[in-house]
């Protein structure tokens, strides 16, 4: 059997449309969905009333992480916390503490996002009374004892207050910055005595 110049034009037109077709075929098909549960954001461990504690080199307590409540999620190594309670020691300063309602914990616990009615306190000591910090949330880096947010923040210490919108906290060098829109009321430590 003989083929045309025109009948094999055609065979070959047919056979480009037909490789056309199932190409546009699958390019435009959605990959089909992997369901072995690998990207679910389900919780593997649950705990409560826990506490982590670290040390330094000298055992010396140097942080202490509690909670009553606390989900590990596998896929990300990250964990969220109710009610969870934060504390920094140093031996030549007050105690930092940090509690709100609730946190989200990164990977090996690198970051720290406290949400929803933070409270930050340093402890009194012998020179000055115990400081205060509220804000709607924080982000703690604890192992390098820094601290933000970009939120509003009241600042209390004795009969002194101070307002403002964004903050800075370097435990290391006992400091609290207030980034923006400050106002305030100090009074002297020997008036307040």
């Amino acid at each position: 059997m003989k083929f045309g110049s025109s009948q094999m034009f055609a065979v070959i037109v047919l056979a480009l449309l037909a490789g056309l077709s199932f190409w546009l075929k699958k390019s435009v098909e959605l990959p089909e969905a992997v369901r072995d549960g690998k990207f679910r954001h389900d919780p593997d461990a649950i705990a409560e009333n826990f506490e982590v504690r670290v040390f330094d080199d000298q055992g010396r307590l140097q942080q202490r992480l509690r909670a009553p409540f606390m989900q590990h999620f596998p896929d990300d190594d990250s964990s969220e916390l109710r009610k969870p309670l934060l504390e920094r020691f140093r031996p030549d300063a007050p105690a930092l503490s940090i509690r709100s309602e609730y946190a989200h914990v990164t990977s090996k616990g690198e970051v720290v996002e406290l949400r929803d009615d933070v409270v930050a306190r340093r402890a009194a000591s012998a020179e000055r009374p115990e400081l205060v910090a509220r804000m709607p949330d924080l982000t703690v880096r604890p192992d390098d004892g820094l601290a933000w947010t970009a939120s509003p923040v009241e600042i209390t210490e004795a009969k002194s207050w101070v307002k403002g919108v964004g903050m800075h906290i370097d435990n290391n060098l006992s400091t609290f910055v207030l980034q923006s829109r400050v106002t305030g009321l100090l009074y002297s430590r020997q008036v307040s005595r």
